[in-house]
């Protein structure tokens, strides 16, 4: 630095001082901006120590101070000011109480340095918070620092008191980089830690990805069963060379009903033959729950095939009453053109030949607004009859489906 630019420095720091009496944030950050110091990282280090602390106490300052602005514009030169900030950042975030807003900039500011403090430091801010936002950008902020944020993390898990919290971070990263190791986690004694790993790599669509999910789906913990299932819907469009069916199946007997709930719906993703005649087994067996029924129910409607809405019709006849409410409501969604008329032709033969289901109050008004829904203009008359029921609440959804009808004519 000649003598015309420490000048200039210290010029700007007394003003900057000056606006930081008066809590004049914009002001500090405008001033701070105009350092000649900002061209590389060697410029900030040319300072004198002095100088250099006195720039990063204020940086600091209007960091955890200013508003979003000062905060988005202040951020810009941390990665400027030396690795060593990233110590100073941490410490920030234990000693002090800090707004979500601080901490989520100060997350996003980690992810410019790819040193072993500042992976640890994130690792810490994602394991001792709950918010989103803050939880999502240490994960970007992890997966931007890359292979050293992994190589970090998978030393860390052999420390015993830091391995959860390195398990944590390393699903958050989402990098191939973290498979194998997310795959050994999937099988560790924890089964917290088991959780995380099959919840991690539910992302990732590889062939031994899927043999560690199968594997998952005998733990003897139903959270992480429940996570197996869940990550196996989303390989539905490899269902057929996999035998997901044959591997999900059983998991609908699951002691754990929301084991089973999940696997309704991880089945309903698939949309084969073979996952609808899982489905409507289960509907059918007596010793399947009521509550199950009636996600049974939804994912058969979900599956978008016409066996489907077969099998709905037949449980029609068969179901309880709130089953079959449930049905008819699902019937009143579909959306697939194709599959349209069926669903009127079924709720229209349904409500002709059932004279007990008549005098339900709740099955006229679903039905009421299923066939509005379906724009059955097929159904008219139904509707139409429906429109003089001696329930004023009948009376109204029949009505409000007429007028949805009247728009299609």
């Amino acid at each position: 630095m000649n003598s015309e630019q420490d000048s200039t420095i210290q010029t700007l720091l007394i003003k900057t001082n000056r606006a930081l009496q008066n809590q004049d944030w914009a002001e500090c950050n405008h001033y701070i901006q105009q350092l000649p110091i900002w061209g590389t990282k060697k410029s900030f280090a040319q300072l004198d120590d002095h100088t250099r602390q006195q720039v990063r106490e204020l940086a600091i300052t209007i960091l955890v101070n200013g508003d979003f602005q000062d905060k988005w514009d202040i951020a810009k030169i941390f990665p400027l000011l030396g690795e060593n900030i990233v110590e100073v950042l941490d410490s920030l975030l234990k000693t002090s109480s800090l707004s979500a807003e601080t901490q989520w900039f100060i997350a996003s500011i980690l992810g410019k340095f790819k040193t072993r403090s500042a992976v640890v430091t994130l690792a810490n801010l994602l394991e001792n918070n709950q918010d989103s936002e803050i939880i999502t950008v240490c994960a970007k902020s992890l997966a931007q620092i890359g292979q050293p944020a992994i190589n970090t993390l998978v030393s860390l898990l052999k420390k015993p008191h830091f391995r959860l919290i390195a398990t944590k971070s390393l699903a958050h990263i989402r990098l191939v980089a973290a498979l194998p190791t997310l795959i050994d986690l999937a099988t560790d004694n924890n089964p917290e830690i088991r959780k995380l790993a099959i919840e991690a790599i539910g992302s990732f669509h590889e062939e031994k990805v899927f043999k560690t999910l199968i594997g998952a789906l005998k733990d003897q913990e139903s959270s992480i069963r429940q996570e197996a299932v869940i990550a196996l819907g989303f390989w539905s469009h490899l269902s057929a060379d996999l035998d997901l069916v044959r591997a999900l199946q059983p998991m609908l007997t699951d002691l754990n009903i929301e084991v089973c709930r999940q696997t309704a719906i991880s089945l309903s993703r698939v949309k084969s033959k073979s996952a609808i005649e899982a489905l409507n087994q289960a509907l059918k067996a007596p010793y399947t729950p009521p509550i199950l029924k009636l996600d049974l129910v939804k994912a058969l409607a979900w599956s978008e095939h016409s066996l489907a809405l077969v099998c709905l019709q037949e449980a029609l006849w068969r179901e309880s009453t709130l089953v079959r409410q449930t049905i008819i409501t699902a019937l009143g969604r579909i959306n697939t053109p194709a599959l349209k008329s069926q669903a009127v032709s079924i709720l229209s033969e349904f409500w002709q030949l059932s004279s007990p289901d008549k005098s339900d109050i709740e099955i006229r008004k679903t039905l009421a607004t299923a066939l509005g829904n379906l724009e059955a203009t097929k159904a008219r008359d139904i509707l139409e009859n429906l429109c003089k029921d001696p329930e004023k609440i009948v009376q109204l959804h029949a009505t409000a489906s007429i007028k949805k009808l009247d728009l299609v004519d």
